[in-house]
């Protein structure tokens, strides 16, 4: 189930506990993880400018950067462990209150607690045979030094988790006998016992999974039980987690995520509407088309639509309702429009699946422009039809508030501009791209604008940006690992036999294609199952003849399509929790925009020209 957003605030199934006030340790370690994500803007800044001086550029600035988001991710990830906001399925919510939640909070977390030592022990002889290799990063650094946020990382999560478990030490005592038994296993369990009880293993994992455990306990603990069932260490998933991290196209994902907080944070969102409204307003719907629009702009920035939803719910509920549209159809709108984007360059899930299915990242900027277009155009359609019903009369365009709203809101509309042309004139590298938007971001709003202070606010969003990344990643670095071990088991070749074998047309495998993924978007966030899913479906998709680059366009907008669908939708819980409705009167608003949502993605797929009719 989507879970990616829930980092921006504190989730519905988060528990009992309130952060408390932060700490001389905790504004140290947000501190530290703002400053590596502000050197992992400067370094590729530095790197276009000398290259345009003709030079050599900064030696080792690749593969340092490379290493900050190692740092920046996983250091993000103990941040987020200490707040209390590490993802989960948001099942957890659906629990009765009182002694049930909290007896399934300490089983969860003493699982949690488990399985992240065993990461733990895994990282630390990670770090160890590359000490004993001698590995260099670049000018003299070696390389085990920057592997060392990852048993920093999970052994603070570890602790952390056993915090979080209770208020009192009598229940902490479960999850923290569970992690020194964790660790116990990884470091000295014969192969031969793992294998023996690794089923019972697994099912407590999923379990509690759907108790509130983080996302990526659930994978790494299955991918830690399966590993050592066959003799194989923790540490080969911590392997295929440092690969990750030192992609050379991963850095960009902070970086973008950067700049969506940046703007999110300021008062763009406010800009930006009111550019919408004058230019619009006049029209049928017009305020719900701004909103539309307005969403699908930030969710392209911020890569996961309950960002959307969070920051931007409370102006965008009272705009529609103060112009006449019924509550249930704005909160319907809003709940839909926040995963509207994804499918737009640059969104995050866009990098991602080019990464895993190794296309190019600019074909699938390409291929995700007229699908992306269409979703937002079925969504303002049906705005337009509800604002006809509206009684009264609409504004008048105005020619004058129109271009004063266009001029006021100019550098906020460029962004995208400024980016897509660096990248696809060929001035800068992906990652470049990503630190520009950054930099643009960060110079407009508090230079230009002045709606952010470099005191007042730049730990704050910075550090809410660090936990955001910091959730994603760890989850990623372990669902390579999970994934590595679904290939090494050639799952993906007995799937694409079976596959062959039972389905005979490639219109009844794509049929079956959207219910499959339509069922991973409810129980996985869309990084993970990138991860885990694309492996799968790649091989399946040219085994029938479908492009890998449709075949991604396809794939995220039935995760897209996922945040919305009951009962464990993510944009449900977090409209929910964001608009403070009950779950039951969010999920009736949103059927609607599902049933035409679901029309577009079936659009998607069988129109495969609307993907490739912009590739080179």
């Amino acid at each position: 189930m989507p879970a990616d957003q829930a980092l921006a605030a504190p989730p519905a199934d988060a528990g009992p506990f309130v952060a408390p006030r932060p700490s001389a340790l905790a504004r140290l370690e947000d501190l530290v993880a703002s400053v590596l994500l502000a050197a992992m803007v400067v370094l590729p800044l530095a790197e276009i400018v000398l290259r345009r001086l003709g030079t050599s550029g900064i030696p080792g600035s690749i593969p340092f950067v490379q290493h900050l988001t190692l740092w920046v991710g996983f250091l993000g990830g103990a941040i987020a462990a200490r707040e209390n906001r590490m993802l989960a399925l948001a099942t957890g919510a659906l629990l009765p209150d009182g002694l049930v939640r909290r007896v399934s909070l300490v089983l969860a977390s003493a699982v949690a607690a488990a399985v992240t030592a065993m990461l733990f022990v895994g990282a630390v002889e990670l770090v160890r045979m590359e000490r004993q290799s001698g590995g260099v990063i670049a000018i003299g650094i070696r390389t085990w030094m920057g592997q060392l946020a990852l048993p920093i990382a999970f052994g603070l999560i570890a602790w952390r988790t056993v915090w979080h478990a209770s208020a009192g030490w009598a229940l902490r005592l479960v999850p923290l006998a569970a992690m020194t038994a964790g660790a116990w296993l990884a470091w000295a369990m014969p192969a031969e016992a793992v294998a023996s009880w690794r089923w019972a293993a697994l099912f407590a994992i999923v379990v509690a999974g759907a108790l509130g455990a983080p996302i990526f306990t659930v994978l790494g603990g299955a991918a830690a039980i399966l590993f050592l069932a066959q003799a194989i260490p923790v540490g080969a998933i911590l392997v295929e987690t440092y690969r990750l991290a030192v992609n050379p196209t991963l850095p960009s994902i902070p970086l973008f995520t950067l700049a969506g907080f940046l703007l999110a944070e300021g008062r763009a969102s406010e800009r930006l509407l009111r550019v919408f409204r004058a230019w619009l307003g006049w029209m049928p719907g017009g305020t719900a088309v701004a909103c539309t629009l307005l969403s699908a702009f930030f969710t392209i920035f911020t890569g996961g639509s309950g960002v959307t939803i969070l920051a931007l719910g409370g102006l965008l509920l009272p705009a529609l309702l103060k112009d006449g549209y019924p509550e249930r159809f704005s909160l319907g709108l809003l709940t839909s429009a926040g995963s509207l984007g994804l499918l737009l360059p640059p969104a995050l899930p866009l990098i991602l699946y080019a990464i895993v299915a190794e296309v190019p990242v600019e074909h699938m900027f390409r291929g995700g422009i007229l699908p992306g277009i269409l979703l937002v155009a079925l969504m303002c359609a049906l705005g337009a039809r509800a604002g006809r019903a509206l009684p009264g009369t609409r504004p008048p365009f105005r020619m004058g508030e129109a271009l004063a709203a266009l001029w006021h809101a100019k550098w906020e509309l460029l962004l995208p501009v400024v980016v897509l042309v660096g990248l696809f004139s060929g001035w800068a590298t992906l990652v470049e791209a990503s630190a520009l938007a950054a930099l643009y971001a960060f110079v407009t709003q508090v230079f230009v604008h002045r709606d952010l202070s470099i005191v007042r606010d730049f730990r704050r969003v910075f550090a809410d940006c660090v936990v955001t990344v910091g959730g994603v990643l760890v989850i990623l670095g372990v669902a390579v690992g999970f994934a590595n071990y679904i290939v090494d088991a050639n799952v993906p070749a007995q799937l694409l036999a079976w596959t062959e074998a039972h389905v005979g047309s490639k219109f009844v495998f794509l049929l079956g294609l959207n219910v499959f993924l339509l069922i991973v978007g409810c129980l996985m966030d869309i990084f993970s199952a990138t991860f885990v899913v694309v492996p799968l479906i790649v091989p399946i998709g040219l085994a029938y003849g479908v492009d890998p680059v449709h075949l991604g366009i396809i794939f995220i907008a039935n995760l897209e399509l996922g945040y919305l669908t009951p009962p464990v939708g993510m944009n449900l819980f977090l409209a929910s929790y964001r608009f403070k409705r009950p779950m039951s009167e969010v999920t009736r608003a949103a059927l609607p925009m599902l049933a035409l949502r679901a029309v577009g993605v079936l659009f998607i797929t069988y129109l495969p020209w609307l993907t490739t009719a912009l590739l080179p």
